[in-house]
């Protein structure tokens, strides 16, 4: 079954069925103010911080027929009575003549037709704004005049947004909302947790007069909460809501406006404001400002105008329709998502904890946009680089506004405390950022490391170019019995966890593909020494992988403590990684007859029809000297599913042997544009990339989970763009 159709002329993906297997959503704004719309009017909206001041209360393990954070309803009286409905569909599951939800970007915007009454709306955040816009236009499809009311509600949560749902006493004691009169009968109601009064106001606001106001979910609702969203018991009587401010509780903002007798074929606009500021009275110059029609509009063009500029500089006609949908439009714009939001928010990440921005995830997403916003990425890997610790390896994650970092899971006592792999992944992306731009001043600034001192000040400093020669410092010396790199608490695949003085082939690859960009670099500079030192620690490396990890027909993917290989043919799961292939021929380390075999060998016992296994077999049972990986039934995740971050590494390899048919099956396999017809399968967005794809080890075969916030985003539009199609730019030029 089809849930709707790209339309390429406009870069929209257009929803004609609400009724899809998961919820489809869209990012408006940015980690500075925004968030993210589902299809249906659902809305989570942050500014800054999605942990610690997020705005609505958005609950995605709710079914997907519940009101989720914001909604629409739409009431209209005749001489039939009264009907209330909601023109997103949810939450009152009114049957409709049409509906089209269209997925733009930066902005979503509804067309839908209910009980002779059109509603048109656009969602989206002016760029540099500090509120969310939602433009509402109703008209009277009906041959008679109607009345009709247009009730905006959004649900607030406590800035806190862990304590919102564990705490259910004192975040309701804290939380209030007063309404703001003004003398022409427009009403804007202010929201905040009562110990921020003096900081953070959210407001809700509109354009128009105000009949009458709700703050209290409760009274909304009615009959003691046994009410629903579905039929609020506040708007079923064709009556005012109460206008009474909430001291307490579960606060709403619920603005009802008598739009009063439309006639056949009339159009009344309605805008409202979702946003926050330090107070009411500062809020107010912003809020005033997007009450107008016409500025509304030009934000609206001014954010066209910004995306096509991102996006206008590489363009791309091939003969497949999926992958021009992605190149052209929905790839870089979720690659662009991604590398704002890395794994902050979505319906999967949720945004309640401190995990802020993972130091090799956001270094991957900085090498997919540096053609679209290469000043962000810049700030970006310099942020990156303060999180670097003095001995080359990295900090794993860390929030952006305070800078503090943690070493994620590798806290843990019984592991080593690094990530092997964090800090070779800041090389690819400096040195991807320089091809791009040519800017090779980068590599001069000064930037501190991580380490402090008791007085919390940086112990050391280092240009960029010393932070990165620091990391393969740290690689090359830090290494086990068959003296490849130790794996640390884990390296790319967090889930396999072993004991303390594991190697990791992974991290020798990156090594490997590490030095050959410095390599490069060193020569361009005219740094002959440092060139020739790279050479050989790549020479050197590179024997020990094909004297040690060489299985046969494949290399291995880690070695255990005890010397014991893991990706081997002598293990009973997990025989064969595909990480282990790809990353041998990315690194320059296997000679040419053992590259076409390893991948021959993905080809033959990792490819799918729905695209290539991390591993195989998968391990069936928790195993807990493997750690995460068995967590999962085989077929699922990293045992043995579809992880689609590793699928475009092997695309990568196989050009690299020049062999693009056998790359460009790979690539059309998982391109999601291509599953527009076989969504139940599927079941995620098509217009973006899912983290994970089930392998044909489980049941559910095909069914993919974790869109938007992935890897898989820049790998993707680097395998596409840079190696299927062969456009990429070097140190030197542009190679094509």
């Amino acid at each position: 079954m089809q849930y709707g159709y790209f339309d390429d002329e406009k870069r929209e993906y257009v929803i004609t069925n609400p009724r899809t297997p998961t919820k489809w959503i869209n990012y408006i704004g940015t980690l500075s103010f925004g968030g993210f719309v589902d299809h249906t009017g659902g809305m989570l909206v942050c500014k800054g911080d999605p942990a610690l001041n997020r705005i609505t209360k958005y609950i995605p393990q709710l079914p997907a027929s519940n009101f989720k954070g914001s909604t629409l309803y739409i009431r209209v009286r005749d001489t039939a009575g009264v009907r209330v409905f909601s023109p997103f569909f949810v939450p009152t599951l009114d049957a409709y003549d049409r509906f089209e939800c269209r997925v733009g970007l930066g902005y979503t915007k509804w067309l839908t037709e209910i009980a002779g009454v059109r509603t048109e709306v656009t969602v989206f955040v002016p760029d540099g704004a500090q509120q969310v816009v939602q433009d509402v236009s109703v008209t009277n499809l009906r041959e008679e005049t109607v009345e009709i009311d247009v009730i905006p509600v959004v649900e607030f949560t406590h800035f806190d947004a862990l304590k919102q749902f564990n705490n259910a006493d004192w975040v309701p004691q804290t939380m209030e909302c007063h309404a703001m009169r003004d003398p022409d009968g427009r009403v804007t109601l202010v929201q905040y947790a009562f110990m921020k009064r003096e900081i953070a106001h959210n407001f809700f606001a509109s354009n128009r007069p105000v009949a009458s106001y709700e703050t209290d979910r409760g009274r909304f609702l009615g009959d003691n909460e046994y009410g629903t969203w579905a039929r609020p018991g506040a708007l079923q009587n064709g009556g005012d809501l109460s206008s009474q401010d909430a001291v307490r509780g579960d606060n709403i903002a619920a603005l009802l406006h008598a739009l009063g007798a439309i006639a056949p074929g009339e159009t009344m606009q309605t805008i409202t404001q979702l946003g926050q500021a330090m107070s009411y009275e500062s809020a107010l110059p912003s809020i005033q400002k997007y009450r107008d029609a016409a500025v509304v509009q030009a934000a609206l063009a001014q954010l066209a105008d910004k995306w096509a500029a991102r996006l206008d500089g590489m363009q791309v006609d091939t003969p497949s329709a999926a992958m021009n949908n992605m190149l052209n439009v929905h790839n870089p714009r979720q690659v662009y998502i991604t590398m704002n939001w890395s794994r902050y928010l979505s319906l999967y990440q949720l945004g309640l904890g401190a995990r802020g921005l993972g130091f090799r995830d956001t270094s991957q997403d900085v090498m997919g946009a540096v053609g679209l916003a290469a000043d962000e990425c810049r700030d970006l890997i310099v942020k990156l680089l303060h999180t670097q610790k003095i001995d080359g390896s990295a900090m794993h994650q860390f929030n952006p506004l305070t800078m503090m970092a943690t070493q994620g899971e590798a806290e843990d006592e019984e592991r080593l405390p690094f990530y092997g792999d964090d800090h070779l992944w800041i090389i690819l992306t400096t040195v991807a950022w320089i091809k791009e731009t040519g800017d090779f001043s980068i590599l001069d600034e000064v930037v501190p490391f991580y380490d402090k001192d008791e007085n919390e000040n940086p112990v050391e400093t280092g240009t960029v170019l010393a932070h990165l020669q620091r990391a393969l410092a740290f690689t090359w010396q830090t290494t086990g019995a068959h003296g490849l790199p130790l794996l640390g608490f884990a390296d790319w695949n967090d889930t396999v966890n072993l004991l303390p003085g594991a190697e990791s082939l992974f991290n020798a690859h990156l090594f490997g593909a590490a030095l050959r960009e410095m390599i490069a670099l060193a020569t361009h500079l005219g740094d002959e020494a440092a060139a020739a030192r790279y050479e050989a620690w790549h020479t050197e490396m590179g024997q020990r992988v094909n004297e040690q990890a060489w299985d046969g027909d494949w290399y291995v993917r880690y070695f255990e403590a005890d010397g014991r290989p893991v990706g081997s043919h002598t293990n009973e799961a997990g025989q064969i990684y595909a990480n282990g292939q790809s990353w041998a021929v990315l690194a320059g380390y296997a000679p040419p007859e053992r590259a076409i075999r390893a991948l021959d060998a993905v080809y033959e016992r990792l490819n799918t029809a729905n695209g290539i296994k991390l591993s195989t077999p998968g391990y069936d049972g928790y195993d807990p000297k493997k750690g995460g990986v068995s967590t999962y039934r085989p077929g699922a995740k990293e045992n043995g599913g579809i992880f689609l971050h590793s699928n475009p590494w092997v695309m990568i390899a196989e050009t690299m042997l020049g062999r693009g048919g056998r790359a460009f099956s790979y690539y059309s396999q998982v391109n999601p544009a291509a599953k527009n017809d076989k969504i139940d399968e599927f079941q995620t967005e098509p217009y973006v990339y899912p983290q994970n794809i089930l392998g044909d080890e489980h049941p559910q075969f095909g069914l993919a989970r974790n869109s938007w916030l992935t890897g898989t985003a820049s790998w993707m539009y680097q395998a596409g763009t840079k190696w299927i199609l062969g456009v990429r730019p070097t140190l030197t030029g542009l190679l094509i």
